[in-house]
């Protein structure tokens, strides 16, 4: 009998994981972040969720001779796009793959290759990209993508990967919900594919481990996010973009990550020239980088915005409309993080930010 049949038949395999959740709920508890009874919950319903989607992601869909998309709606991680449809699959490195479908009529669609190390440092290295400016669609609105390590001769859109891909992420990006409509994908593995197997306490053990400490090392990497954001409350300045393009960024966006902190009364007003871009926008999260939702006054992109007379844009951080600029509601929180993305441009504005009474 091997070690993962003792520990599973053991319930040892169970009781490490569940100690290894208790662990992450430590992060919640950390003395910089807030108190408030609505902060705390959030903390642990983000909590669960990462659980519920890394469950899924490690023993249901981790087979990459059998990848298939999962939907990243379970979970918001990192400051999320409210405004993006993300789907993910796993891969292996020195497979080829093929994803075909239809581009629909989304704003903005772009697919990387990822090598996923959050549960042990943290990172989600881009190792390919194929972003939406290069992506070849065919009369019929088809498109077809080779996914591998060589380009194939005659290959109208080819996604690299290498050696340590393990991830593709799908990022699709509404302007208009009400109207526009996303991509239908499906992807497949090339050359022949093995039998199924049965499940395996070997493969069982390991899932959990990798469960537990994936929701663990994500909670543990952005917390410090959060914590470096509030050395600059109210702002909203350039950081620097490798260590979000570590985590799993992508290099086609500019990132200006802030925190904001209000007290009754008063407004965080963001002012900023706006770039030509294929999209852009502003959103509010809640303190563990989580958007608040998006059917909420939290986000304004290229296309709900509206811009002042000269072409430059306001908004205004405040917990009611003050009825002036851009209103994003702080749905009754009192601080939390925020994001301005500038997507598909080499011209990066910082914004100007202030704090008034209202």
């Amino acid at each position: 009998m091997g070690s993962a049949d003792e520990a599973v038949l053991s319930g040892q395999a169970w009781s490490d994981f569940c100690r290894s959740l208790e662990q992450a709920g430590q992060v919640i508890l950390r003395e910089s972040a807030p108190k408030t009874p609505l902060d705390v919950a959030e903390g642990y319903r983000y909590l669960t969720r990462l659980l519920r989607n890394s469950l899924y992601a490690t023993i249901e869909n981790s087979d990459p001779e059998r990848p298939r998309w999962q939907g990243l709606d379970l979970v918001k991680i990192g400051a999320d796009n409210p405004d993006n449809v993300y789907h993910s699959a796993p891969v292996r490195g020195t497979s080829s793959y093929l994803i075909t479908g239809t581009r629909g009529t989304i704003a903005y669609t772009s697919f990387g290759s990822k090598a996923n190390r959050y549960a042990k440092d943290g990172t989600m290295a881009s190792t390919g990209e194929l972003r939406d400016g290069d992506l070849a669609v065919e009369p019929d609105g088809t498109v077809e993508i080779i996914v591998s390590a060589e380009k194939p001769a005659g290959a109208k859109n080819w996604l690299p990967l290498a050696v340590d891909s393990t991830m593709i992420v799908l990022r699709e990006s509404y302007l208009d919900r009400a109207n526009e409509v996303p991509g239908c994908w499906e992807i497949e593995r090339l050359g022949d594919t093995p039998p199924r197997a049965p499940l395996t306490t070997e493969h069982l053990e390991r899932s959990l481990q990798r469960t537990a400490m994936g929701v663990l090392g994500t909670a543990a990497t952005f917390a410090p996010w959060t914590e470096l954001f509030m050395t600059r409350p109210n702002e909203l300045p350039d950081w620097g973009q490798e260590m979000f393009q570590k985590a799993g960024g992508d290099p086609e966006i500019f990132y200006l990550h802030g925190y904001w902190t209000l007290e009754p009364g008063q407004a965080w007003v963001i002012t900023t020239e706006v770039p030509d871009a294929p999209y852009w926008n502003f959103q509010l999260n809640n303190w563990w980088m989580e958007s608040m939702d998006w059917d909420k006054r939290i986000t304004v992109n290229k296309h709900t915005a509206t811009l002042d007379d000269d072409g430059s844009l306001t908004l205004v951080v405040a917990a009611a409309d003050p009825g002036w600029g851009n209103w994003i509601d702080t749905t009754g929180h009192t601080s939390g993080t925020a994001l301005l993305r500038w997507v598909g441009t080499d011209h990066h504005p910082l914004p100007r930010c202030r704090v008034v009474e209202v």
